[in-house]
């Protein structure tokens, strides 16, 4: 049981020697603490023994609290309320509508039946566009009771696991591995396949929904969930290798290699990543110059080339990779899986702008001997592979984005009621809420049309998706970074200083300022990403009987 103390007792702790203050109605002991508070000693000594929450708020948020609470709090005051137990998420039995992953199945023509869905509680903080909007109360036909049980999961393991610790990973540049091992044991990793919930493969399960009941929406919350944190860095290096490297093997692998491998990865014991870029090479995948040639028995190929900027290479022990198995251009392309292990394989960090903890990587293969046995897809048509791939990978992208501006606008809304300038708090000045208003209207456009994409996978078989969607996903993917970066300039603004300062009360804002072309580059740049939208969607709209 928590120990009480009066507000007389903590103003008797009020020395360099003896120090406590309270915040929130709970009483913190900072007596070891004043010489590591980066702030110094005597600011924490000026409100030794009182309430000093107006001034913590002043100058930290909610993650300093989250990341010091279990080591320094010794109690509460009397009279705090004990707070209310959590009411679980509830949802009328008609709008319970079980979900699957793949196509839905047909309504016969004469089945009426009208299925009224019921708005789920409210939860989070409910400030106005700060999360998707059922998440604060509001109606929508895509997600159900699983959905809010992990949503509520996820974000839990986020808040106590991995937001307090943010900062000091991004600035080592690396995540701890047992982040990721612990995704695995989670059953987080085997969902974000863009697939079923591979049980085949994996004893883990997620514990808040049956992997019968798994779709691509509960892939959508776990990404949206991590991508929360407010650092592209942590969501790359637990999730950017592995959702766009592992799909290819799953799909159109060996299937003697599919068991000797996936479930290591899925299980959070080894890694994979996806390699395409080359120096010379990047969104003109079909011009990739990477080598494999048979041996004369027809055994082997052997690798030879360079691939660069591959997110999670310097600690993959699987690289899925696009070579040069025939002529020049994409009917020459196929997908090999390459093995650290194997000799002729090497790999140097390399340091860029942003997504400092992804792990950005310079690959080397020199004479690689690879088994036939590894070829993912049919020889010389791996740009199907490549192709079928893309759109995963820019929704996941899309999530991330999405979810990065949105932190954009959530901080600066919190920022803007806290900060006062010419007597008065920021947001009571117009042309902040205009910049707020802006940053809300571009993020609400992304998510909804977001959750109509994935509406769409979810309700097409995989080649009906894969020709109908190219295009707009596409132009989403475009839409997504272009809202990210202008939410994150809005809200360096509305910060000043502190969104220009590593760590802090802006550490999330400039952070993500610094991974906003790590997200407009790769997966497409802007300018292609915009052009693909309309080609491929002429095309398309062409076959299906389009009318000029």
């Amino acid at each position: 049981m928590a120990k009480t103390f009066s507000l007389d007792e903590v103003s008797q702790h009020k020395s360099k020697d003896d120090l406590w203050i309270v915040i929130e109605g709970d009483v913190y002991d900072l007596t070891k603490f004043q010489t590591e508070h980066p702030g110094g000693q005597k600011i924490l000594q000026r409100v030794g023994g009182k309430d000093a929450t107006a001034q913590f708020w002043k100058y930290h948020n909610q993650g300093i609290l989250n990341k010091y609470k279990s080591q320094l709090m010794i109690g509460s005051v009397e009279g705090k309320a004990p707070a209310a137990p959590e009411k679980p998420e509830t949802v009328a039995p008609s709008a319970v509508v079980p979900s699957s992953a793949g196509p839905a199945a047909p309504t016969p023509a004469s089945a009426h039946v009208e299925v009224k869905s019921e708005a789920l509680d409210p939860y989070g903080d409910i400030i106005p566009f700060g999360d998707p909007s059922w998440y604060q109360g509001y109606h929508s036909p895509y997600y159900n009771e699983t959905h809010a049980a992990l949503r509520k999961e996820v974000r839990a393991w986020m808040e106590e696991k991995v937001e307090p610790f943010l900062t000091e990973w991004d600035e080592a540049k690396r995540v701890p591995e047992e982040i990721y091992q612990e995704m695995g044991k989670r059953g987080y990793l085997a969902g974000l396949l863009g697939l079923h919930f591979p049980v085949e493969y994996t004893k883990y399960r997620v514990a808040s929904v049956p992997p019968e009941r798994w779709d691509l929406f509960h892939e959508l919350i776990i990404t949206d969930e991590l991508s929360r944190s407010g650092s592209g860095g942590f969501v790359w290096n637990v999730i950017g290798g592995y959702g766009i490297g592992l799909p290819p093997l799953i799909k159109f692998g060996n299937k003697a290699v599919k068991e000797r491998v996936v479930p290591g990865i899925i299980n959070g014991e080894k890694r994979i990543c996806l390699a395409i870029t080359e120096p010379d090479a990047g969104s003109d995948v079909a011009n990739l110059t990477t080598t494999a040639e048979k041996t004369p028995d027809g055994k082997y190929f052997i690798v030879n080339g360079e691939k660069k900027w591959i997110t999670n290479g310097i600690w993959a022990d699987y690289f899925t990779v696009a070579v040069r198995t025939g002529k020049p251009g994409m009917g020459g392309v196929s997908v090999l899986l390459i093995e650290r292990t194997m000799p002729g394989v090497s790999t140097r960090k390399m340091d860029c702008q942003g997504v400092w903890a992804s792990g950005t990587t310079y690959i080397t293969f020199e004479d690689v001997k690879v088994p036939v046995e590894n070829l993912i897809g049919k020889e010389n048509q791996g740009f199907k592979v490549i192709m079928t791939n893309f759109n995963h990978e820019r929704i996941g992208i899309i999530i991330q984005c999405t979810r990065f501006a949105r932190v954009c606008y959530e901080e600066a809304m919190k920022y803007a009621h806290k900060r006062r300038t010419f007597g008065k708090k920021l947001i009571e000045h117009p042309v902040i809420r205009m910049k707020l208003a802006h940053m809300a209207r571009q993020v609400e456009a992304t998510h909804n049309w977001l959750e109509n994409i994935i509406f769409q996978c979810k309700s097409m078989g995989a080649t009906e998706a894969m020709l109908k969607l190219g295009g707009p996903i596409a132009g989403l993917k475009a839409q997504s970074t272009i809202t990210f970066e202008f939410c994150a300039r809005e809200a360096a603004q509305i910060f000043g200083g502190l969104g220009y300062t590593r760590g802090g009360q802006g550490a999330k804002v400039e952070r993500l300022y610094r991974d906003v072309r790590g997200y407009a580059i790769p997966g497409g740049s802007e300018e292609i990403m915009l052009d693909l939208s309309i080609r491929q969607s002429l095309k398309v709209h062409q076959a299906l009987g389009m009318k000029l």
